[in-house]
């Protein structure tokens, strides 16, 4: 007799809730932000269970509904915050935030940080604008690396290799944008590693209308981990602005790093 049959049917349908759960929370962690008929899709889970799941998940404080027009679900900060402790990272969303929100007040601007995770860079925090147009990033939401700013600034830190790596795999979830060929990126990197920051003008592929400047944040053993990202809707970014706000992101990004190598 097989170990399912020696369970109580009830048991067995116990553990297929859970592991359909956890299924559903890893791929949105993944694909965030997601709908419910995507989410049945790839899971392969009947539609009025992953709903279930969401609703589970949600009322547990892991998830939430990023898109409320389109029911696009995402992660909380719940889940980010556990994620930091467990990889020894908390200390520098703390380290950062004064520093972030100097870089805020100076510029009227909104700043982001972002921690990179992978082939992707996770907004850890973000610091607002006053002014009424800006430009908005969920805390919690992973954006390709080559999509940003910040994370070319990151790349432009990295061994041949590495990079390699990443520009060798295909953004299908962009499919339906310019993306730049991988030569043009490479030529996007070079450029940044020459002046230390990268810059997304307002033709930027992923955000259209936005212009930003990022600069990497790095450990104490010198390698890029995260990104300061200085972000301006079109109609107020003017190319002239370029020589007087990087070097405030440099600035900001070499002041974290100082600060995460000091006990």
């Amino acid at each position: 007799m097989s170990e399912e049959a020696d369970q109580p049917t009830g048991s067995v349908r116990s553990m297929n809730s859970v592991l359909n759960t956890l299924r559903v929370f890893e791929e949105v962690a993944v694909r965030q932000p997601i709908g419910v008929s995507e989410l049945a899709r790839v899971t392969e889970i009947p539609k009025g269970t992953v709903q279930r799941c969401l609703v589970t998940l949600r009322q547990a404080g892991w998830l939430k509904i990023m898109d409320p027009e389109r029911a696009r679900w995402g992660v909380t900060r719940k889940v980010l915050a556990l994620g930091l402790r467990s990889t020894g990272e908390r200390d520098l969303q703390d380290v950062a935030k004064p520093v972030l929100e100097g870089l805020a007040a100076e510029t009227d601007e909104t700043v982001i940080l972002g921690l990179r995770d992978g082939e992707c860079l996770v907004i850890l925090a973000r610091e607002d604008t006053t002014q009424v147009v800006r430009v908005f990033l969920d805390v919690g939401t992973r954006v390709p690396l080559r999509a940003t700013s910040g994370g070319t600034a990151i790349m432009a830190l990295l061994d041949d290799a590495e990079v390699d790596e990443l520009l060798r795999h295909e953004l299908t979830e962009f499919a339906d944008a310019p993306v730049p060929d991988v030569a043009e990126l490479r030529r996007e990197i070079a450029q940044t590693a020459k002046r230390g920051y990268a810059l997304n003008g307002s033709s930027s592929w992923y955000r259209p209308h936005v212009a930003s400047i990022g600069a990497a944040i790095t450990n104490p053993l010198g390698h890029p981990i995260a990104t300061v990202t200085l972000a301006i809707p079109e109609m107020r970014f003017h190319r002239a602005q370029e020589h007087t706000f990087a070097p405030l992101v440099m600035a900001a990004a070499a002041e974290i790093s100082h600060l995460l190598t000091v006990d």
